[in-house]
């Protein structure tokens, strides 16, 4: 599921999935958790365009809802999108 939100002028669209990989013929495993990343870009930005960016969120194990995925993706975006206090922007960031 992708959601997109605004922060700071950027567009974050909210990607997350479930961190097992539905095989052929057997529904979604939603027991095992899930997985989240993040889409940073411009406003408009067409998503192969140098003013866009994917992260993954990072954890030590899954997350046990799609919610909790969700908020660890907001807090991850706006970190990144404030800094880390260096002048580094979030074009450059890791």
């Amino acid at each position: 599921m992708t959601t997109t939100r605004h922060y700071r002028g950027f567009d974050i669209s909210l990607l997350v999935y479930p961190h097992c990989t539905t095989q052929p013929g057997y529904g979604h495993n939603y027991e095992e958790g899930f997985d989240a990343s993040i889409r940073i870009s411009d406003p408009d930005a067409v998503t192969d365009s140098p003013r866009s960016r994917l992260f993954r969120v990072p954890g030590k194990r899954p997350f046990e809802s799609a919610g909790d995925a969700r908020r660890a993706s907001v807090a991850y975006a706006e970190m990144l999108i404030d800094g880390d206090g260096s002048e580094r922007t979030i074009w450059e960031a890791a």
